[in-house]
Parts: structure tokens; C-alpha cells; sequence
């Protein structure tokens, strides 16, 4: 048996389908399925049950012997949440929770952590997991920081005598696209706002720059399929023998105009695209380059399907232009 935490956001959905893909079909999802369509992304899967938060724990205790794997994607991921005591709540102190359940019984734990937590990038996007390194990085919104709080502290108890689980990982996910994310509102990927911007015979509207070094549009990051994600976690998932803290990204930027002219593409229109402001309260906290070092993760075997052009032509044609866009 199987836990995903999260299992019915976005990444955690797509890891529910890829498990019962492989014949995992008693997966356990931990959720809050709420009033609206998130219960849509899990309606094709064959489950063991569906469990709220708050029976997490008194669940993993009666069925202790029966679990495997703990896959944690669950958190408040939005970048621009504010209740910081809610985020301490949910990101750090429930995954230490958890990360030291699966010590204790011997059970195998891999969980999302992010890019945010490299902050501006001025140390890089290295996924070295020494304390000392990470102390360097210093994230820029409570969400990030909440994930590099985890982060570090998983990298401090390692060095102690305190029992650890079977298998750690912890997957520096960047941005990522792709089926099951249309419940996110405004945290949806750009590709998801840009087609339903497109069908509406609208241009898509992307923010100036707010750095003379870059031009409008012409913004950075590494743009990643979840089906490349997805791969991701199912190799450590296959590999037990792996542990460690790695990135999950394309290892190419490419800017936000890129993106966009994929999304045109793989509609077979021509591109029409304007330019706005950036508001005032995304200035001082914007990234404009974002790049994964593929390199560490790369050395475990592992290999990326999709180039940007090659995730989002899936994506649109497979998923957004379609009735039913759910994985």
C-alpha cells in the first residue's frame, strides 16, 4: 500500500495514475476534496480509500505493516499565501512529522520540495543537500522558505543517530504544467491561462520586465511537464537504493514568450501577445532566470521525455483541447 499526500492536487494526482499504471491500485489518497472540481482528478483512478488530513496518522498507525511508500505532495503551495503559522503548520511540521513516522517503521519517503527555495538564484540552482550550502539560500516568499526549512532540517538530522526512513528523496520540482491543475485559480501554470486566454480570441498578456537586462517577455525559467516529474518520482519510487535531495526541471530555461508561441503553435495559430506592467507587489520578489542543474539527478540514469515544445503540444492537444482535460 501507498500514501500520497496531496493525491488529489495537481503532481499528486498525476503520481495516483502513474502508480495504478503500474499496478498499484490500492493507492491511499490524504486530501481535502473541498466544494469544488478537485475530486475530478482522481475520478478515473481505482483507490484504497480517501482519507482527510486529520486521519493521516491514526490511519498510518492501523496499517502500519501494510505500507510502503509515503509519497508527500500535499502543502499550501501557493507562492503568494500569507498566513505564515498556517504554512509552518502544513509544510514543515506535518513533513517532519511524517519523515519520522517512516524512520520509525522503516518505510519509504520521497516528497516534494521546490525551486523556490534557491530564492533570486544568486547561489545557484545546484541541488547540493550539505548544511552548509543550504544555509546559503535564502527564499523569497514563506512558501519557499517553509520548503527550505524542511530541506535543511532533513539535511541536519541525517548527520545524527536518530532513525531514518528506508528511502528519503526530496524532489526540487520548478515550474511545472500539465493535466489536473485547472483547481490551482490564479497559481495555474501560464500554459494552462494562456490557452483559455487563446480560445477566447484574446492576446495573451505577459508582464514587462522590471530589469533592464532582460527584455518584455523575455523573462526565464525552466518550464517542466508533469509527466517528466511524474517519471521522475516513479525512478526513485523503482530505485530504492537512491536517496538524497535533487532537482526536477527541464535544465534549459526558456522564456515566458517561448511558452507562449507553444501554446499558439500547438493550436496551429499565430502568436498575438502584449505586454503589462508587473504589479507593484510581484516587483521585488520576482525571478527572471530560473535554469535546473539536471546534472546530479541525471547520474542516477535518469532522462527527461519532453522539450517545452514537446510538453505543451501534449498537453494541449491530449488535455486542454478536449472535453474531458483530465489525466
Amino acid at each position: 500500500m501507498h500514501i500520497v499526500t496531496g493525491g488529489a492536487g495537481f503532481i499528486g494526482s498525476n503520481i495516483v495514475k502513474a502508480l495504478e499504471e503500474n499496478s498499484h491500485k490500492d493507492t491511499v489518497v490524504c486530501d481535502v476534496l473541498g466544494n469544488e472540481n478537485k475530486w475530478r482528478n482522481i475520478a478515473k483512478r481505482e483507490l484504497g480509500t480517501i482519507i482527510l488530513p486529520q486521519e493521516l496518522f491514526t490511519f498510518l498507525n492501523q496499517h502500519a505493516s501494510r505500507i510502503d511508500t509515503i509519497f508527500h505532495m500535499g502543502a499550501i503551495s501557493t507562492t503568494t499565501e500569507t498566513d505564515a503559522d498556517a504554512i509552518v503548520a502544513n509544510n514543515l511540521r506535518l513533513s517532519q512529522s511524517l519523515w519520522s513516522w517512516c524512520g520509525t517503521h522503516k518505510k519509504r519517503f520521497i516528497y516534494a520540495s521546490s525551486a523556490a527555495t534557491y530564492g533570486d538564484g544568486e547561489k545557484g540552482f545546484t541541488d547540493n543537500e550539505t548544511p552548509e550550502f543550504l544555509s546559503q539560500l535564502l527564499p523569497m516568499n514563506a512558501y519557499g522558505w517553509s520548503k527550505h526549512l524542511f530541506d535543511r532540517w532533513v539535511a541536519r538530522v541525517k548527520e545524527t543517530n536518530i532513525e531514518k526512513p528506508k528511502q528519503a528523496v526530496g524532489l526540487k520540482f520548478f515550474n511545472v504544467y500539465g493535466p489536473n491543475e485547472y483547481h490551482k485559480g490564479g497559481q495555474k501554470s501560464v500554459v494552462c491561462k494562456a490557452f483559455d486566454t487563446i480560445k477566447s480570441g484574446q492576446s495573451v498578456k505577459l508582464f514587462k520586465s522590471n530589469d533592464p537586462k532582460y527584455k518584455d517577455g523575455q523573462q526565464l525559467r525552466d518550464f517542466v511537464y508533469v509527466k517528466d516529474c511524474v517519471d521522475a518520482v516513479l525512478w526513485f519510487f523503482k530505485n530504492p537504493q537512491l536517496q538524497g535531495l535533487y532537482n526536477v526541471g527541464s535544465g534549459k530555461a526558456r522564456t515566458f514568450e517561448d511558452l507562449v508561441k507553444a501554446t499558439f503553435s500547438a493550436l496551429n495559430l499565430s502568436p498575438k501577445i502584449e505586454f503589462i506592467d508587473m504589479p507593484e507587489n510581484l516587483r521585488k520578489t520576482y525571478q527572471n532566470y530560473t535554469e535546473s542543474n539536471q546534472s546530479k539527478l541525471e547520474q542516477t540514469g535518469f532522462k527527461s521525455r519532453y522539450s517545452l515544445e514537446e510538453g505543451i503540444r501534449d498537453y494541449v492537444q491530449a488535455y486542454l483541447d478536449n472535453a474531458d482535460p483530465y489525466a
